[in-house]
């Protein structure tokens, strides 16, 4: 693979040359061209560097040269550069899949970070691809936690380099954060990817019954087992198991659950017999465990040993410059799981959702987006308008519309959930809870859905 190379295109040969020289003083090997048409033939699915380019020109303008090279590579990162200020092209710009957008006058080290990071990002697209050739597998990491930020981009890097062990792994993160989309995507770039992944969720176990929910029990266990039956762990044999928000698992469960990591067996209620656990666990955690363990909640050698890889899940206010871009994504996402046209967000909109504060981080993103795609203020809090007040009275009939698409794709399916969500667009963990919300399951029926 050739050495990393910016291919700078410019018609105003001035520019194009102190903007070339300038990147040189930041160490970074710059082709320049005059034309768009020049440097295509420099374009290839191995190309592995970045290209900068004036987004109006004579001939084939930038705009237009962004979609040719998508029609290459659409990961190659294509920077875009204007004089004239013009908010609404640099979001078209953005949702046709331009890297970054940069207005003129421009400082070269400002450019040369930007370069940097498109850089990096490259490198990982094509690292990957070598790493998904020789495994045989499909990697869609970037889709699925978009960003450019340092911080994501050093979050996939680490997840897909622990994705491809088998480590128990320990997800923290606050609350909307994707704690359970960074572990699905652990489980599916690894080797169990084509086995179970079972979601327990620790917060919402019935008390009365937890051990008998994870392990399992033989008939007679207790009053009621009629019929033996598997726990939720040895569903999971051969797969992966995702405790979400283990600090609510009681203290003296987490010392059951401890010997379970340590000598990968269980005992089912009311039996004597080991049964072997083929399992990779992975947690969540929305608190800090250390925290828990100080306060004598959570027992400090189950920390540790879960303590082994951790991945942390940055907020939105840590990566507050991915918000506009990830807003559009979950957009086109939400337009097309409610069946609507896509649709053009007004530069205004992403101005407003830019500037704002998301305490509940990409979940309180996504609702704001599915608002939007509902035609519905996207405003929220106490001192609501008459406008807002009726746009609530309408969430009954939103809710009617969803629970008629998930209904119409589960029977689609014939009560097989993996493709429900993945056509959806959303996780297993969200389809469960809608399914719950809306009284359905597998068969259509009224009542709680089930596992599986």
């Amino acid at each position: 693979m050739s050495d990393p190379t910016v291919l700078l295109v410019d018609d105003e040969e001035e520019l194009r040359l102190a903007t070339a020289q300038a990147l040189e003083l930041q160490d970074l090997k710059v082709e320049p061209f005059a034309t768009a048409e020049d440097v295509l033939t420099r374009i290839s699915y191995g190309f592995s560097g970045v290209v900068v380019s004036d987004i109006r020109m004579e001939g084939m303008d930038g705009m237009t040269l962004l979609q040719r090279i998508r029609e290459i590579d659409h990961d190659i990162p294509v920077i875009l550069v204007t004089g004239h200020g013009d908010v609404q092209l640099a979001v078209k710009a953005m949702r046709e899949g331009a890297y970054d957008f940069l207005e003129k006058p421009f400082a070269a080290p400002v450019l040369a970070g930007i370069i940097g990071r498109a850089m990096d990002r490259r490198a990982l697209v094509l690292e990957n691809r070598r790493l998904r050739a020789a495994a045989g597998k499909r990697d869609d990491i970037e889709v699925r936690l978009p960003g450019r930020t340092p911080i994501m981009v050093d979050l996939r890097y680490r997840l897909r380099a622990i994705g491809a062990t088998d480590a128990d792994t320990l997800i923290i993160g606050d609350t909307g954060t994707g704690k359970e989309v960074v572990a699905l995507a652990l489980h599916d770039i690894s080797a169990r990817a084509g086995r179970p992944f079972i979601v327990i969720n620790c917060a919402a176990l019935p008390e009365t019954l937890i051990e008998s929910e994870l392990f399992g029990h033989e008939a007679g266990a207790f009053p009621g087992a009629m019929r033996p039956r598997y726990g939720k762990f040895e569903h999971g044999r051969g797969g992966t198991i995702l405790l979400d928000e283990i600090g609510s698992l009681p203290i003296d469960l987490q010392a059951k659950f401890l010997r379970v990591l340590q000598e990968r067996t269980i005992t089912r209620l009311g039996s004597n017999e080991s049964v072997a656990l083929d399992v990779r666990f992975i947690a969540t955690s929305k608190v800090d465990l250390e925290a828990e363990v100080a306060a004598g909640r959570f027992r400090p050698d189950l920390l540790y040993r879960l303590n082994v890889a951790t991945l942390r899940v940055p907020s939105l206010a840590q990566r507050q410059a991915d918000v506009p871009l990830l807003f559009l994504q979950l957009v086109r996402e939400a337009s097309a799981r409610y069946g609507r046209e896509p649709m053009d967000v007004p530069p205004e909109v992403i101005s407003d959702i830019a500037e704002r504060d998301w305490p509940g981080n990409v979940r309180e993103l996504r609702n704001a987006a599915d608002r939007l795609a509902l035609g519905l203020d996207m405003r929220m809090g106490s001192a609501a308008s008459d406008d807002e007040r009726e746009n609530i009275r309408l969430a009954d009939k939103v809710g009617a519309f969803e629970r008629q698409i998930i209904a119409s794709t589960i029977a689609a399916h014939g009560g097989s959930l993996k493709p429900v969500y993945e056509q959806l667009g959303i996780s297993r963990k969200t389809l469960y809870e809608k399914m719950q919300k809306y009284g359905l399951d597998k068969r259509l029926g009224i009542g709680e859905p089930e596992d599986g």
